[in-house]
């Protein structure tokens, strides 16, 4: 058995437009006080299997996302391309075998994140290992942007976003994906809860 721990790189997705908050910089919003990027940085410091390094992918306001204190990029593609430019800018960026992203929306995101993805990886010999959670009508659904993505993925993802694809669902599909589903007993319903909205925000604050 491997003991020592797998080398992963953790990628905060925060250049997205906030259209739905009206085109403001969603990681930059306080949640509890902090920004949302830095809640999301202090849980991806909490993981109980621990990362090597941490990044942020974001589009403006670089100095403020700089000031938490780790590496930022924007994406590699013009134009607010979505999630995928994110996953390609980190899979550039990353120098550990695997790469886990996290949105910069969803602050309680589990503390096992990290390991559960890891050990399905390994498990199910996957590219890719994507979380999933209940949603309000009890299915569970994946959670796209919550993957753990081989490095050698990059090549694929190149070629694909030059195609013109940016559904990350159509790019996951062409590799072995592993669901990992967070739905067991101890598991918060509320763990994958995102802010799209200000009232959104409001709403998980008060969780």
């Amino acid at each position: 058995m491997n003991t020592t721990a797998p080398a992963i790189t953790g990628l905060i997705l925060a250049g997205g437009r906030g259209s739905r908050m009206g085109g403001i910089d969603k990681g930059l919003q306080n949640f509890r006080g902090l920004p949302l990027a830095l809640q999301t940085l202090m849980r991806l410091q909490l993981q109980s299997l621990p990362l090597q390094e941490i990044l942020i992918n974001a589009n403006r306001n670089l100095s403020a996302y700089e000031s938490l204190g780790v590496p930022v990029w924007p994406d590699s593609i013009d134009g607010y391309a979505g999630p995928l430019a994110g996953f390609l800018t980190g899979l550039e960026r990353c120098e550990t075998p695997l790469l886990l992203t996290v949105p910069c929306d969803t602050p309680l995101f589990p503390l096992d994140l990290v390991q559960r993805l890891h050990a399905a990886l390994d498990a199910q010999n996957a590219d890719i290992a994507m979380a999933a959670a209940p949603e309000a009508d009890g299915a569970v659904r994946p959670q796209p942007v919550f993957c753990l993505l081989k490095i050698d993925l990059l090549e694929s993802l190149v070629k694909f976003t030059q195609g013109g694809g940016r559904k990350i669902d159509a790019w996951t599909h062409q590799h072995r994906c592993a669901i990992v589903p967070f739905d067991l007993p101890g598991d918060s319903a509320d763990a994958f809860s995102n802010a799209n909205t200000l009232t959104e925000l409001q709403q998980l604050e008060s969780l």
